[in-house]
């Protein structure tokens, strides 16, 4: 029997009240509606989680792939991870430079390779090898996305010092997935890496749930992230919402802010942040499609 399927998508907890986001209101709007017709076509969750995340990085609007801002050598480095928990494989990269997709090149982790994580030189490679786009003029490339300033991308202190965008998806197989990419903190030291390509942290699905974490990467590399809410479900046996709000409750210890989106077998959603917003969409069978900033 077919599921009830299901998208999120989150376009990251860095927000600014005082700003307009209504061009990436329509974008996440009419993004979620082309991945749950795909779903609805029999689309695969692997599939549609990495064309929503690839849209992402390609519109500029967020801080990943053409949004991202350059680390405090000038260079753009990204992070992206994805997970099929179906076959519990996964595929992540880190501090990757030249790259139109850093979520395409982390599916070929996954499909092409024995390896959870690649960085570096290693990871351009790959792309060349999978014949994968890369970036042939950064300075015509990147952008800085909406709500960002140029003045804020050296301020680590503007309530604007990160990005992330990613998405959730069970398809109508009972099929989950994840995926996460980001350009990570305004400003980095070179090499820095956070906790959106860390499987287990920044991004997970199994069979149980899929998880897309968005904030500042220590914070939830130090709560737990992903798995943590996973475990919570399984030990404590708490709600996907209580599991999700325990996990953000620990980032906020740690100092962190930030927010997740998740999505159980059942089909339930959560879009939770202890941030002042979350850029979020979410559509699926039986549920009118929405979408929210703050």
């Amino acid at each position: 029997m077919p599921h009830n399927h299901v998208i999120a998508l989150h376009g990251g907890a860095g927000v600014n009240p005082a700003r307009d986001y209504s061009e990436v209101e329509a974008h996440l709007g009419a993004l979620v509606r082309e991945c749950e017709e795909q779903l609805a076509a029999g689309a695969s969750a692997i599939d549609v989680v990495e064309h929503a995340v690839a849209a992402m990085e390609a519109s500029g609007l967020y801080v990943a792939g053409r949004g991202s801002a350059p680390n405090d050598r000038g260079e753009v480095e990204c992070d992206a991870a994805i997970m099929d928990g179906a076959r519990m494989r996964a595929g992540g990269i880190c501090a990757a430079i030249g790259l139109v997709h850093p979520i395409s090149v982390a599916r070929a982790v996954l499909e092409h390779t024995p390896h959870v994580l690649i960085a570096g030189d290693g990871v351009r490679r790959l792309a060349e090898e999978h014949g994968l786009a890369l970036v042939s003029n950064s300075a015509a490339h990147y952008r800085l996305p909406v709500g960002v300033e140029p003045e804020e991308l050296h301020r680590l202190d503007s309530g604007l010092a990160h990005g992330t965008v990613g998405a959730v998806a069970l398809d109508r197989q009972g099929r989950l997935a994840a995926a996460t990419s980001t350009g990570g903190l305004f400003g980095k030291r070179a090499g820095r890496v956070g906790d959106t390509p860390i499987t287990g942290i920044g991004n997970w699905a199994d069979s149980a749930l899929a998880v897309s974490c968005t904030g500042i990467g220590e914070a939830f590399i130090y709560a737990g992230g992903a798995r943590d809410i996973a475990a919570r479900m399984s030990y404590d046996d708490l709600s996907l919402d209580a599991a999700c709000q325990a996990m953000l409750e620990e980032v906020a210890r740690r100092r962190g802010d930030g927010g997740v989106i998740a999505i159980n077998a059942s089909g339930e959603v959560t879009m939770a942040f202890n941030s002042p917003g979350m850029k979020r969409a979410v559509a699926g069978a039986n549920r009118s499609p929405s979408v929210a900033i703050f």
